[in-house]
């Protein structure tokens, strides 16, 4: 199993504080297989089994207790007040009201809990109601790069291994697939459960074939901007009619399911937010080639939507800015401030490169600025702006 040391080290931080542990994600991330690590390095540190509860709400084992009374009850009768309790609840949102156990249950200072989730729907409603400013959540994606290399004997030869990353998906359990047959399948499943348990019934969606023109859409335009009416006007000139309001819905459902993801635009000189033309990109460019192939692939497309999902696992809140009428790919945002990245599959072309550069050398502030690319060239410093290769970057 890999480490999932980024995650690994937030649930680390966090165990033992009053404070509820969700991690969400797209199902078959890996979620429920780093609780399994997470538990083992609690019986490591001293923990007796007996301490840790954990219950997956997709084994039949534990239907009975998809009554959130039964599970409160269940809870109980495995506690006592004289020792500390690790309680996993794994996909917690199968459990109708849920959140009125795990609300009675954060009552008992002696109990430290974790819940994983599949769905966004469970923090913007199910739980911040009663559990408002009660919980931190742990957003976990696919293996990024750097995780995808770990698993390898070849780990140098990362140009072969970033064309593997892409095509078999960051996908955990695709790493023990042996054939493109069996990675398609793999994929090919994925996606039908996603659809179908987290989005189409979910939603009560009467539309499969509706969603999916959406998704084709969405998943052969990442990186590009786009807006619902834009969606709306282009589905309905090809023949499939459709109204903003509904593709506002599929959108709405599919970053709910952590299927897409947005990034919102931000003006730089003006320090405010757009509300609209935003960009999207999708949880996992193996799906993407699954459901529409390897014809007519945007490489730089491609790197932008890998480095988007690297910037958000590092825990940056990501943005494609505006300045002037020059775009910059990602301000991301932390802590410590900012960081500006233009995403380019090639700069080697000079007036490819200075278009790359430009809006970087609009700003005025002394944040880190970077162009990334797939270039073998050593690193380049423009007005200390560090032009490197992107591969470098994911791994380091």
């Amino acid at each position: 199993m890999i480490e999932r040391q980024i995650y690994m080290q937030k649930l680390k931080d966090f165990k033992d504080m009053q404070i509820i542990k969700v991690i969400t994600g797209i199902r078959r991330c890996g979620k429920s297989t780093f609780l399994l690590m997470f538990q083992e390095f609690l019986k490591q540190s001293g923990v007796k089994r007996k301490n840790i509860i954990s219950i997956n709400f997709e084994d039949l084992a534990f239907a009975h207790l998809q009554d959130y009374k039964e599970l409160y009850q269940y809870i109980l009768s495995k506690i006592n007040d004289s020792e500390r309790f690790y309680i996993f609840l794994d996909e917690i949102q199968n459990v109708e009201n849920f959140q009125k156990a795990v609300d009675s249950l954060f009552l008992k200072t002696n109990l430290d809990i974790y819940l994983t989730g599949s769905n966004a729907n469970m923090l913007s409603s199910e739980i911040s109601t009663l559990l408002s400013g009660r919980y931190v959540e742990v957003q976990m994606l696919p293996l990024s790069f750097k995780e995808y290399v770990s698993s390898k004997d070849d780990p140098l030869n990362l140009n072969r291994l970033y064309s593997e990353y892409l095509q078999n998906s960051s996908f955990p359990m695709s790493l023990q697939m042996k054939t493109r047959e069996q990675v398609d399948a793999y994929l090919q499943g994925v996606y039908n459960t996603v659809i179908m348990k987290d989005i189409l019934s979910r939603n009560r969606i009467s539309d499969p074939m509706m969603l999916e023109s959406v998704i084709r859409f969405m998943f052969d335009n990442i990186g590009n901007i786009l807006s619902t009416k834009k969606i709306a006007d282009t589905m309905t000139s090809a023949g499939r009619k459709i109204d903003i309001r509904t593709v506002e819905s599929y959108i709405s459902a599919l970053m709910n399911a952590f299927v897409v993801y947005q990034a919102k635009r931000y003006d730089i000189k003006g320090k405010q937010y757009l509300k609209t033309l935003e960009k999207y990109y999708v949880v996992d460019i193996g799906l993407r080639y699954n459901l529409l192939g390897f014809k007519n692939v945007d490489f730089g497309h491609i790197l932008e939507n890998v480095v988007y999902l690297e910037l958000i696992r590092r825990g940056y809140r990501v943005y494609v800015g505006k300045i002037g009428d020059l775009e910059i790919d990602f301000v991301a945002e932390n802590q410590q401030g900012l960081h500006y990245f233009q995403v380019s599959a090639t700069v080697r072309d000079s007036r490819t490169l200075e278009r790359e550069l430009k809006p970087l050398k609009k700003l005025r502030d002394s944040y880190p600025k970077f162009v990334l690319t797939l270039d073998e060239d050593p690193e380049r410093d423009f007005d200390g702006i560090r032009v490197m290769n992107a591969l470098d970057f994911l791994v380091n």
